[in-house]
């Protein structure tokens, strides 16, 4: 995303560039380590210098994301930017890092911006959800395929439901778009009624929260600010191997991301569980377990 909306998207494809800022006025040249908690730890504490009243969370989001944008992404990768009009420009990376102070987006690398766009409408639903992201950068090598047809001017395929070994197609089709559901629908639910999904300036950050080991479902805050909430989906039965998922995403919020006072609870969420997650959970403190139920039914009017 380049700028809120896209805001510099014309000028950064005028000057064949990306970039981001989040406040960071520092030439990050030899600074960026190859481990991005490294990054995190050194400039988190920066980042909240400079912008008052943002949570360890927001900043554990901004940092990261700079990171990825000066180290992680690599010379040669795709990038997909929008262009504030329902299209996407498609570039490549040439370039490492370099600092542009007194100009827009000053942490850049430069791109050789291909000569087409992606209408948005014509992406799967998958990639669509994936690049919903409010933030800043989101990685969607898992549509690298898709991209490339576009790219090759080939006609994208039509959605697969890789349904080997499932017992009704049809529920696995709907539970593909659990997270994202659950997401719009959050306030209708039981969770929704303590707690909210966590946003900065009115935006969702909270879905796909990255952590050092992995990216957590849905991160949530209750309405009192008093309580964080890990939420854990699983489509399908739930084995006890989730157990110790979740509870590393809560540590690392509980020592990472949570401000003082803040406690961390997890839940999570699957079609159905067994014994083993059930004894597992009866001796597991601040987790629980809830069960989702996917119906589809058309009624003749």
């Amino acid at each position: 995303m380049l700028g809120k909306n896209s805001m510099y998207a014309e000028q950064c494809l005028k000057e064949k560039f990306i970039g981001a800022d989040f406040e960071i006025h520092e030439d990050l040249t030899n600074k960026l380590p190859e481990n991005w908690r490294e990054f995190n730890h050194r400039y988190i504490p920066v980042f909240l210098q400079n912008n008052p009243g943002k949570t360890k969370i927001a900043a554990g989001l901004a940092c990261g994301m700079l990171w990825t944008i000066c180290k992680g992404i690599s010379i040669g990768d795709i990038v997909l930017s929008p262009n504030g009009h329902g299209r996407f420009m498609v570039g490549e990376v040439i370039s490492d890092y370099y600092y542009k102070p007194n100009d827009v987006l000053f942490h850049r690398r430069n791109i050789q911006w291909y000569p087409i766009t992606i209408n948005r409408s014509e992406v799967s639903a998958e990639l669509r959800s994936s690049t919903n992201s409010s933030g800043t950068s989101t990685m969607i090598t898992k549509h690298a395929e898709e991209i490339e047809r576009f790219i090759s001017g080939s006609q994208p395929l039509e959605n697969k439901i890789e349904a080997e070994n499932v017992e009704d197609p049809s529920i696995f089709a709907l539970e593909k778009h659990l997270e994202d559901f659950l997401v719009h629908n959050w306030q209708y639910t039981e969770l929704g009624k303590k707690y909210e999904i966590y946003t900065e300036d009115g935006e969702i950050v909270g879905q796909q929260y990255p952590s050092d080991t992995g990216p957590i479902d849905i991160l949530a805050i209750s309405k009192d600010k008093k309580e964080l909430l890990v939420v854990e989906l699983k489509r399908g039965k739930a084995s006890d191997a989730v157990i110790g998922q979740i509870q590393r995403y809560m540590g690392f919020i509980k020592d990472e991301r949570a401000e003082l006072g803040q406690i961390v609870k997890g839940v999570i969420i699957a079609l159905d569980n067994d014994k083993r997650i059930k004894r597992a959970l009866s001796v597991t403190n601040n987790i629980e377990f809830y069960r989702y139920q996917v119906s589809f039914k058309l009624f003749k009017g």
